[in-house]
This record gives C-alpha cells, structure tokens and sequence, in this order.
C-alpha cells in the first residue's frame, strides 16, 4: 500500500476574486485543498452562493469529499475615512479619535470612529493599536465622544483602518446584526463549519450555535481565538466550541508578538487535549500573495504548526486575492507532508486514575493501543456523527482513519479533522461477513489497502445512533474472491 504520501494535516483555502476564475476551485483541490473558507467580511449574498456552487461542482468532478467554512465579520472596530484617502503620522503629535466626526471628514488630527462606546473602554494611560498594530497611540485624556491621543508610532494610517486595545477589554459583543444575517445566509447554503470572530467568552459561542440551530443549520462552531479575555477564558471556550481558531492577527496585536508562538503552542495543545480541532491561520504564507514560493520563515512557521499537532492550516489573502492561489496550496501541501515526517507530537495518554466520559472515547482509545503494538494498515470507523474517527485524530497516530459514512454532512465535516478521510459507505446487507467485504472492496479500489494487510474496524450494534460505537475489530483484508472467514484475524473488543 502506499499510504505513506497521504497527507494528515488538513489546508483551508479561502475563497475570493482570485479563485473566481473558472477551473481554479478544481485546480485548489486537485493541489491539496481540503475545506474552502468563505469570508463574510466581504462579498455580498449572490457572490457566495455562487461560491458554493462552484465548490460544490469542482468536488463532485474531482471525487473528493470538501467542507466549507463560513468566517463571520464579528465586531471589527475601526476607524472612519479621511478626506484625501490617508494621511501619514508622526511620533510626538496629537491625534484625536471622534465617534461624533462625519464618517469622510478625517485628516492629519482626527478621524471619525465607527464604535461610539470607545470612549467607554478606555482610559489615560492606556494604548490603542491601528492597523493590525503598525500604528501605536498612548491615550492622554479622555472627553466623551472624543479620545486624545499622542502618537507613538507613526505611519500612514489609510481609511477603515481596525482598532485593538493593548492588553484587550474592549466591550464589543461578538455577533452583530450582520453577523445574525450571514448566519442565516450560512444555513441556506449548508456550510459545514462556521467560525465565531472575536469570542470573548463560552456564552458568545452558546450564543451563536442557538442562532444556527434556529435557523436550522447543523454546522459546527468554530472560536477563533484573537482577543485576550479569549486566552483568559480558553478552556472553556474550547469546551464550548466544536474546533478552535489561532487567530493570529488579531491576537498578535491584543498580546504582543513576542507571546504569539509561545500562546499558539500551548492553544494546539490545550484544543488537542480536550478533543476538539484546532486551526492555524493568519498570515502563514503571506509573501505567497505576490510571490511563486514561500519564504524559508513562512515554511518554518507552517511546519512548526503541523509538528505541535494542528489540524489544519489556513490561507488568507494568498488563496483569496493572490497572484498564485494554487501555488501556494500546493507549496503548503508539501511543506505539511515534509513536517509529518519529523512528527513531534505525542498523544493523550489515559493515566490509572483517570476514566472515560464516553464508549466511543474507550473503544477509541483501546483502538490506538492496538495499532502502536501490530503492523495495521489503516483504521475504518463506521459512523454516523464522526466522534470516533474525531477521538482517534486526537491521540496521536501515523495511521490513517477512514470515515466511513452515508451521511454528507459527517463526510464533509470530517474533512478537518487531522489524519481522517471520508469515505462514502451506506449498509446495504446485514450479514457480517459480506459487510467487510464490501468494506475491503471499497479501500482497495481507492487503493488504500492491499489483500493480507491489517485493519481496524469499529462500529455500533444499531445503525442510525449518533454516538454509539461500541466494539473493536481486527481484520485481515481480502481480495472479492476470497472468503472472510476465521482465519483473517478477527477479534472482538
């Protein structure tokens, strides 16, 4: 078999103009992507059903099962426009933040600001960051609706431009009313994942999976992690999320860069330890945008992702407005398979003391167990919700794991989960024997097994149960014209 090559690291592509040109979404899966991100920040309803569309024919030509993530706008505080487009700031002037200021009169001593509860949050003493951090200002005095401000580091500083508070505690909610439009729009299109901006707290996360199952989508919640009460209230975020975001942007600016690497390590660790998915996204190839390959910091710093155990890494601008969106998939892929050679990752382990809240966590477990003391080729999970095939990606294996699943939005879903693959597999005939068989048939005609190897295989004793694997097999697999029989090394767990 020749599962060496497969690829366990999951690549987001975000969607835009770029990959509007007809045969580029087909080019990006056939290069290596896994789930599309459609970004709600920007293009209107029409543009990303169109989107969908597309992603969903280009997937069915190639033959390959792929999500789709919708990235609500969230709460993005910024600044209003200047008359003449920009202005350039210097270290030592005042500059004034005005709530109450005509949204296009801006100039070189103030500019219009697009949330008026600023001048709430912050006080004399404090620092605002503008444009992802490039421009730094120390508040002086505070004079409702207007904040005084000396500039620390100056620039050009350009319309529309966001607004971070260093050390973070700005009141925004999460979700705004464009947020609860999209998510209806979201619904419409059947988007597997959906991605809160901003999260503050568990509470906004609740918030947002109510909103979804009002509007009668099954997605699955993602938080992105980019403010700093987020990293104050990580744990039960995540609890209360179905994966989690590094939002690096954002988050970068709120806590610091020189905290960033430090707070992404322990983020993919802590996620991975609670079970749920983790991404790793912002700027991870940026050069891409304008360049034909990466720079050796942008491969370190995707490699490095893979190897602390990411389940999937994200491309912004590079894939959505980039000069070479393929280029940088396929520049990504390799990198993530260079990176899983030299796996560093190291699993959950179960200590004495410890129990399993689950069945399908055990039998996962117990699977995991197996494989790292027998030569076994691949694991199949048959399932309904995907939990199992979940629970194994996060114990560390080098062993792929088939979903296999009627359900498209279970294959669909699965497609971030680090190390599994989707396989469609409806039960059309009870009897066990002619089951495997059909199960075998299926992997060695995607050739991904061989006759005589070794596989795992869970399953649940009623079909249609979320949730309910239950039992552990080991089979020897066998080509259509041999018989399953006692001999291939089944046995019950």
């Amino acid at each position: 078999m020749t599962n060496e090559s497969m690829r366990r690291t999951k690549i987001i592509a975000t969607l835009g103009p770029a990959t509007d040109k007809a045969g580029v979404v087909e080019q990006l899966i056939r290069a290596g992507a896994d789930v599309f991100r459609l970004n709600f920040s920007h293009g209107d309803p029409d543009e990303q059903r169109r989107r969908v569309k597309m992603v969903r024919e280009a997937s069915h030509l190639v033959g390959k099962h792929i999500g789709i993530l919708g990235d609500l706008q969230g709460p993005k505080i910024r600044i209003r426009r200047f008359k003449e487009g920009r202005v350039q700031l210097t270290e030592g002037q005042m500059f004034v933040l005005d709530s109450s200021l005509d949204g296009n009169s801006g100039d070189e001593t103030r500019v219009g600001v697009a949330y008026e509860n600023l001048t709430d949050d912050v006080n004399p003493g404090n620092v605002l960051l503008l444009d992802d951090g490039h421009i730094s200002m120390l508040v002086e005095k505070v004079e409702k609706p207007r904040i005084v401000c000396r500039v620390q580091v100056g620039g050009e500083l350009s319309n529309q431009k966001g607004i971070n508070l260093h050390g973070g505690g700005l009141s925004a909610p999460a979700l705004t009313e464009k947020d609860r439009v999209d998510i209806l729009l979201a619904a419409e299109l059947e988007i597997d994942w959906m991605a809160v901006s901003f999260v503050r707290s568990a509470a906004d996360v609740d918030e947002a999976r109510d909103l979804l199952r009002d509007a009668g989508c099954g997605a699955h919640l993602v938080a992105k992690i980019e403010r700093s009460e987020a990293v104050v209230n990580l744990e039960s975020i995540i609890d209360a999320s179905d994966a989690v975001m590094v939002a690096r942007g954002d988050l970068g600016v709120e806590v610091g860069y020189a905290s960033l690497t430090s707070l992404q390590k322990r983020i993919i660790k802590t996620t991975r330890t609670r079970h749920k998915v983790v991404i790793t996204a912002t700027q991870m190839m940026e050069s891409m945008i304008h360049s034909q390959i990466p720079t050796r910091a942008e491969v370190s710093d995707v490699a490095n992702a893979v190897m602390d155990g990411t389940d999937a890494v994200m491309l912004s601008a590079e894939s959505a407005v980039g000069d070479f969106p393929v280029k940088a998939v396929a520049a990504m892929a390799e990198i993530c398979l260079g990176a899983e050679a030299h796996d560093l990752v190291s699993g959950r382990r179960k200590g004495r003391d410890q129990h399993f809240q689950n069945v399908d966590e055990a039998v996962a477990m117990a699977v995991m167990h197996t494989t790292a003391h027998m030569d076994v080729a691949a694991i199949v999970a048959l399932t309904e919700s995907g939990s199992t095939a979940r629970w194994m990606s996060r114990i560390r294996s080098d062993i792929p794991i088939f979903a296999f699943t009627r359900h498209k939005d279970t294959r669909r879903r699965v497609t971030l989960y680090r190390g599994v693959y989707p396989v469609y597999f409806d039960i059309t005939d009870t009897n066990t024997e002619r089951l495997h068989q059909d199960m075998f048939n299926k992997l060695i005609d995607l050739h991904k097994v061989d006759p005589g190897d070794l596989l795992v295989f869970t399953q649940g004793d009623l079909t249609g149960i979320s949730g309910g694997t239950n039992s552990m097999k080991i089979l020897r697999v066998t080509g259509s014209d041999q018989p399953v029989n006692s001999h291939n090394g089944q046995s019950d767990h």
